[in-house]
C-alpha cells in the first residue's frame, strides 16, 4: 500500500511504488501466500506505526494511553496520533513528510503558543498556535512545501494562515477527518489477544 513516506516524491512519476509495487528480489512477484488473521492485525499495526513513524515501545504507549480514555479505542488511538507536532506541523503543511516534520521540530523551527518546542510527539492541545521561527521563515524547503499544500490539503479541524506562516487548531480530529485508510479496529483486536 502506499503510504506517502517520501513526501512530494510520491505524487510524481519517481513513486517507488508505481514503478515496482511487488516485493524485493529475485522471487519478489511470485511471493504470494495466504495471511492468517494474525497477519493481516501485524501488518495494520505496523502500517499504522510506520506512517506516524513511531517505534514499537511508542506505539503501545499510545495505545495504552487510548485504551485508558472513554469512548471507542481505536478512535482514541488515531485522535492521539494525530495530534503529535510532528504530525500537526505535517498537516498543516509546513513541511514535505511527517519525517521531516520529526526533523524540523528537533531542530527549534516551530513554536507552539510562543515557546519553543522541539519534542515531536508534544501533544497538541485544542487553541494552540503552531508558528515557524522567524529566523526558519526563510528556509526554502518550508516555504516549497507551504506552496504545494493546496495539492495535500488542509484538515477542517486545523487553520492555516500562510502568509504568517501560523496555523491554529480549531479543535480535536474525529474519526471523519482521517482520510488514511487504516483499520484501526484490527490494532485493537491485535493488543487484546
Amino acid at each position: 500500500m502506499k503510504l506517502f513516506l517520501k513526501g512530494d516524491r510520491c505524487y510524481s512519476d519517481k513513486c517507488a511504488f508505481d514503478r515496482r509495487s511487488y516485493a524485493p528480489g529475485q522471487h519478489g512477484q511470485r511471493r504470494r501466500g495466504k495471511v492468517s488473521d494474525y497477519g493481516i492485525q501485524l501488518r495494520e499495526k505496523q502500517k499504522v506505526k510506520r506512517l506516524y513513524g513511531l517505534s514499537e515501545k511508542q506505539f503501545r504507549l499510545f495505545f495504552s494511553r487510548a485504551d485508558r480514555q472513554k469512548g471507542i479505542t481505536g478512535t482514541n488511538l488515531l485522535v492521539l496520533l494525530e495530534r503529535r507536532l510532528d504530525n500537526v506541523v505535517y498537516r498543516l503543511g509546513f513541511v514535505n513528510s511527517r519525517s521531516q516534520g520529526r526533523q524540523f521540530v528537533r531542530h527549534n523551527h516551530f513554536l507552539v503558543n510562543g515557546k519553543k518546542v522541539n519534542i515531536p510527539s508534544y501533544m497538541i492541545q485544542a487553541d494552540d498556535v503552531v508558528e515557524v521561527r522567524d529566523k526558519s521563515k526563510k528556509i526554502q524547503s518550508i516555504n516549497d512545501s507551504l506552496d504545494a499544500v493546496v495539492r495535500r490539503g488542509i484538515p477542517q479541524w486545523l487553520e492555516l494562515e500562510k502568509e504568517n506562516f501560523r496555523g491554529m487548531i480549531k479543535g480535536f480530529p474525529v474519526r471523519e477527518d482521517i482520510t488514511m485508510p487504516i483499520q484501526e479496529q484490527l490494532i485493537v483486536e491485535l493488543y487484546s489477544k
